[in-house]
């Protein structure tokens, strides 16, 4: 049964939700993320994904305060993303109480820091962000493109010792048109064994039906949610909230 993971972005400290990655689209839906958290935690979820929007745009951690106070105000299992650049992040991020640390453009740009990480750490606390554009990886905030395939960006990092990957179609995301099935299914049956976490694009509980039923692990839910599309009761009464 598919895990359900709970999303919440921040820029300057609100929860927000972006268009496509489009930072001009930002939508503010809770001044207080803290809040945000525990509803969910309230909810019986387990899980949370936490975006620091504005560290993935300037490249540097922006939001930690954000991610202190939700560890401390909830039990939630929280993966941190964007702006994570060097070691030191990614053991301050742990520190502050995230369990996992979601690296996307360093696995990109400095492959050598974020495999320091990895064999640091181990492979339970890191998660590799797999951003696409057109089946190539976007990264810094999805603002650039790399010239890296996601199949060679895959296949790279499943030999370094990767087992977490959170694969999302950047034209999918926060447009409530349905996530990128196709994708999805391919990277599983090229890869049975790995740990893929769908993100983007997710309209309603048909959706999550689908990518259960595709055999996908886990989904991240994140406009859904905050659009009503998707309700907390929908998610705990029908689908795990923590494996």
């Amino acid at each position: 049964m598919i895990e359900i993971i709970p999303a919440i972005d921040i820029i300057a400290g609100s929860c927000v939700r972006l268009e496509k990655g489009d930072f001009t689209t930002s939508k503010i839906y809770n001044t207080n993320p803290v809040d945000v958290a525990k509803r969910f935690a309230d909810a019986g979820l387990k899980l949370l994904h936490l975006v620091d929007l504005d560290g993935a745009k300037c490249g540097k951690v922006m939001n930690l305060k954000v991610l202190e106070n939700i560890a401390k105000a909830t039990n939630l299992i929280i993966d941190f993303g964007g702006g994570i650049r060097t070691f030191e992040d990614a053991e301050m991020v742990l520190n502050a109480g995230a369990k996992m640390v979601n690296l996307g453009s360093m696995a990109v740009k400095n492959p050598h820091i974020a495999q320091r990480i990895l064999d640091h750490f181990g492979a339970d606390y890191v998660i590799l962000g797999a951003d696409v554009k057109d089946e190539c990886i976007a990264v810094s905030g999805w603002t650039e493109e790399a010239s890296i395939s996601l199949w060679e960006f895959l296949q790279d990092w499943i030999a370094r010792g990767i087992e977490k990957v959170c694969c999302t179609d950047v034209s999918k995301d926060g447009m409530l048109s349905g996530p990128a099935f196709d994708l999805y299914a391919t990277i599983r049956d090229d890869y049975p064994y790995l740990k893929l976490i769908a993100s983007g694009g997710i309209s309603n509980i048909d959706d999550v039906y689908k990518l259960n039923e595709l055999g996908i692990p886990a989904v991240i839910i994140g406009k859904a949610i905050y659009e009503g599309k998707i309700s907390l009761e929908d998610i705990t009464n029908k689908f795990i909230v923590f494996n």
